[in-house]
């Protein structure tokens, strides 16, 4: 938006300057169009800014449900990995 206003100043600078009136009229023009397409690029980097911002708050929420998922089903398997154990160690005494 910075380089928008500095090039619209540069403009209204030489409009001022300028000694027959299409000359003035002209660069008028170029300063209003300069600033009408410097505001809308930094409309679309806002907004390209904040999809990005989105999608990487998203990714990171994702993620996060991920591993939290991973260490219940982790937690669920441990006490199923043991009652095997004991079982197993059952059915060796009972055998013994």
């Amino acid at each position: 938006m910075a380089a928008a206003k500095k090039r619209q100043g540069h403009y209204k600078a030489k409009a001022a300057a300028a000694k027959d009136k299409e000359a003035k009229t002209r660069f008028k023009l170029l300063a209003e169009s300069a600033m009408l397409h410097g505001t809308a690029a930094a409309k679309r980097l806002q907004n390209s800014a904040d999809n990005t911002a989105d999608s990487y708050a998203r990714a990171i929420k994702n993620a996060a449900e991920e591993i939290a998922a991973m260490k219940l089903a982790k937690a669920e398997k441990k006490p199923e990995k043991k009652a095997a154990k004991k079982a197993k160690k059952k059915a060796a005494k009972k055998a013994a």
